[in-house]
């Protein structure tokens, strides 16, 4: 992947799963009503400060808080950028 963005700090890029379409019995869930991902793959992480190492890496499957982040598009993909603080677990 060529991206030309390196988060600072303590700061993680994730790229979020889409969300669901259809539930798992079938249903077709409508655009307006789908709910914000709250999971996604990290795709370049900062290096830490000095009271805090990163404990994320570059791959790992994270769960986030849903209102989580600042929202951004990168060469026509969407992103998200915060704190490692902000991830929840490691998936």
């Amino acid at each position: 992947m060529g991206l030309n963005i390196k988060p600072l700090s303590d700061r993680v890029l994730i790229e979020p799963v889409a969300a669901e379409t259809k539930t798992a019995s079938g249903i077709y869930i409508p655009e307006t009503a789908k709910e914000k991902p709250q999971r996604g793959k990290v795709v370049a992480v900062g290096k830490g400060t000095k009271d805090h190492d990163m404990t994320v890496s570059v791959g790992d499957m994270v769960l986030y808080g849903k209102y989580a982040g600042t929202e951004l598009k990168l060469e026509g993909t969407d992103y998200l950028i915060m704190r490692e603080d902000d991830i929840l677990a490691i998936v």
